[in-house]
């Protein structure tokens, strides 16, 4: 078979199996995540041998530290891909759930109920935790899922589908309703995006090549996110301390990830105080700070921030830094050169914070919190499928109920339109 014959009949087998994980019972699909979650610890040391293959390529090819870390699967990782599988297991079933219902003059009944979308492709880079996440989310909301991750990964992938398929066999649930595609050729991944007849949603998660070229290639709708510029807001009523302990999670924690922190904007009330102090702090963090002209009064080791470091997703320790006359600079700035992803704001002005959260225009927006809690798992969601920027039909962290959509129902008496 070609690669297009073989994706074909991926995507064929995916349409069918989807039929029977929309008709699968809450109790069958959270016995099965169960199960899966088990398997999974059982073979750890497998899944850490395979994974062990990708690494020692991925370090022939040169990736970077920050690539290698988001490969790599250890014995805490896969227990957090287990606990995922059970946490997802736990939630409420979004499909048949009937979100609305109303009465017609004519006494007609009319609700909208919650319905799998049908089949999901996934275009994924390193990280092999998005496999197990994908399918745990994928078949909870009823779904079927094709999963195309990256080359570097492949001996990881494989392996954890193969054990997560071995019990959907056990429980007769057809295994084709979570499919990886077991081939690294790019053609792969150009046939899967022409499948519009058999593939419902693409979901694409890794860098912003890679989602420039799903979006440019794919015949069917994509959900989203190119980067994270996310920015912190310093307001004047700020507590320093706990200023400075969020924008400090926020930077440092983990600064390859989308959610980290590229920008920082202080109030020019607290900036005399507040820039010494955050810059030193950072410093000492080796983080290195590109501030404005006003920043660098107060911070003059900073470095010259250019008009494109506000634009930036660094993934890096470097932050940029501007001194703003108040909150509606705050705002406009951050609606000029945001991702729409995740902002936050530290004030002990409640109206500052409710003007924050209604006005800035991104998928996740907090008050006195970091900007690392913009994830799936830390919102409630047990996972997540991926971060959309785009507003159709989703916004920020996807869990179950992004998974489905809805359609009408209607209960009559025998009415007949006149």
């Amino acid at each position: 078979m070609t690669i297009a014959e073989k994706i074909r009949k991926i995507a064929t087998d995916a349409r069918a199996a989807s039929l029977a994980m929309a008709r699968l019972s809450s109790a069958a699909k959270n016995e099965l995540l169960m199960n899966m979650a088990m398997a999974l610890i059982n073979n750890a040391p497998h899944l850490i041998a395979e994974n062990a293959k990708d690494l020692e390529a991925g370090e022939n090819k040169g990736l970077s530290g920050a690539m290698l870390d988001r490969l790599m699967l250890n014995e805490a990782r896969v227990k957090g891909m287990a606990d995922a599988l059970r946490e997802v297991a736990l939630l409420p079933d979004p499909v048949g759930e009937v979100t609305r219902m109303w009465r017609r003059p004519n006494n007609l009944m009319v609700g909208k109920m919650r319905i799998p979308l049908g089949v999901i492709g996934i275009v994924y880079e390193a990280r092999p935790n998005v496999t197990a996440d994908a399918a745990a989310l994928c078949l909870k909301s009823g779904n079927a899922v094709v999963l195309r991750g990256g080359s570097e990964a492949i001996n990881s992938n494989v392996a954890i589908a193969r054990i997560l398929q071995d019990e959907m066999r056990k429980m007769d649930i057809p295994d084709a309703a979570l499919a990886v595609i077991p081939f690294v050729e790019r053609e792969g991944v150009l046939e899967m995006l022409k499948q519009q007849e058999l593939i419902d949603l693409i979901i694409p998660r890794g860098g912003e090549s890679l989602i420039r070229f799903v979006v440019e290639h794919s015949r069917i709708p994509v959900i989203k996110h190119y980067k994270g510029v996310c920015h912190v807001f310093v307001d004047a009523s700020a507590d320093f301390a706990m200023a400075e302990k969020i924008i400090v999670n926020a930077k440092t924690q983990r600064p390859g990830v989308c959610n980290a922190l590229e920008t920082l904007l202080i109030h020019k009330d607290v900036a005399e105080i507040f820039v010494p102090r955050i810059y030193e702090v950072l410093a000492a963090l080796k983080v290195e700070i590109r501030g404005d002209e006003t920043f660098r009064q107060f911070a003059p080791k900073a470095r010259v921030a250019t008009e494109e470091d506000w634009y930036a997703e660094f993934l890096d320790l470097i932050l940029a830094a501007r001194v703003v006359d108040g909150l509606d600079e705050a705002i406009d700035h951050i609606n000029r050169y945001g991702s729409l992803h995740t902002e936050a704001i530290v004030t002990a002005d409640y109206g500052n914070a409710q003007r924050f959260i209604r006005e800035v225009n991104s998928s996740v927006v907090l008050v006195n919190a970091s900007t690392r809690f913009a994830d799936g798992n830390q919102l409630g969601l047990g996972a997540e499928i991926g971060i959309s920027t785009t507003k159709l039909h989703s916004f920020g962290p996807m869990g179950l109920e992004d998974l489905t959509t809805t359609k009408f129902i209607v209960y009559g008496e025998g009415q007949v339109r006149g």
